[in-house]
């Protein structure tokens, strides 16, 4: 859910820290050889890396400084919503966000915007006529993502429906996956924040493995009139600066116990500490999502309903950018 919003932004410096050793001060052997560094794991989907290493999606947070107010932000979004963590997917087909892998040469398809369209990508798209829609097409924010193999880009729409031999939707959104470019400052996406949506979702496949080695998408009831990179976007007229803007980082307390916690829910409580949960719309109090798979279990993931908003704390990712 989101509303128009525009911004004004002067003198922006935006700076990405890459991983790997620094060449003058990497570290050797004995003998002085360089010792090889293997950089972290990043996601795969269909083959394609989902961003680079040095990503934002794919940082580890666990050891990032804190928010000089996180216990004030926290108790703003405890004070405007549901106050327990939810996971907004499970056993349910009709829960979660779909998203369909197609070929390098999946055929193009015509994109009409009839909302954002000064601020989305045009297209055509390669995203077939019968993509999966968030919710089966009955309504709601109705995302409609598709991932192009080979040259590993990502297309993803807001309100989507299908129209004639093409799509027509409120929003819209191409990503680069072998990129960390953000979307022009001030543009949404088919998120509010102007982010990508399929690198913040759950999935089983790597759940079942035993690991999540990226940020997670989350919603709030009540975001803040601004931004903190790398969102692009806010959609808010909220201007109390304890509202969480978009793009705002959290993570799981390292104190926190989890270990009564088995399944599916201990991975993602894992991921919650080390890679955090990142603002990414408006919608229901620290909801969480991910794409619909048959192997869920409901049992296993009503477990993270017991953690409360107050078991997180807000990471320090930079100045919040208003317009």
């Amino acid at each position: 859910m989101r509303v128009a919003a525009s911004v004004a932004v002067v003198g922006i410096l935006m700076v990405t820290a890459v991983a790997g050793a620094d060449p003058v001060n990497a570290p050797v052997t004995a003998a002085g050889h360089p010792v090889r560094i293997t950089p972290p794991p990043v996601p795969t989907i269909g083959g394609c890396r989902i961003f680079p290493t040095d990503n934002s999606w794919n940082v580890n947070i666990r050891n990032a400084p804190l928010a000089a107010r996180s216990s004030q932000i926290v108790s703003y979004i405890q004070a405007h919503g549901s106050d327990n963590l939810h996971p907004d997917f499970g056993e349910n087909p009709a829960y979660g966000i779909p998203f369909v892998v197609v070929p390098q040469n999946q055929p193009l398809v015509p994109i009409t915007y009839d909302a954002y369209g000064d601020e989305s990508d045009p297209g055509p798209f390669p995203i077939p006529l019968d993509a999966p829609v968030e919710g089966g097409g009955a309504g709601g924010d109705r995302h409609v993502i598709a991932l192009r193999q080979g040259t590993c880009d990502l297309f993803e729409l807001y309100v989507g429906r299908r129209q004639g031999s093409g799509w027509v939707a409120a929003s819209g959104a191409r990503f680069d996956l072998t990129s960390n470019g953000l979307r022009p400052l001030g543009w949404t996406s088919a998120d509010a924040a102007g982010l990508p949506i399929l690198p913040g979702l759950v999935r089983y496949e790597e759940v079942a493995s035993g690991k999540i080695q990226h940020a997670i998408r989350v919603t709030f009831s009540t975001t803040q009139r601004g931004f903190v990179l790398p969102a692009t976007h806010f959609a808010s007229s909220v201007t109390n600066i304890d509202a969480p803007p978009m793009g705002m980082r959290l993570r799981l307390k390292a104190g926190f116990d989890i270990s009564s916690l088995t399944g599916q829910a201990r991975v993602i409580a894992e991921a919650m500490k080390d890679y955090g949960l990142i603002v990414a719309d408006n919608g229901s109090n620290w909801y969480f999502q991910g794409a619909p798979s048959p192997g869920w279990d409901d049992n296993d993931l009503n477990q993270l309903k017991a953690i409360p908003g107050t078991a997180f704390e807000v990471v320090d990712m930079g100045p919040t950018i208003t317009g």
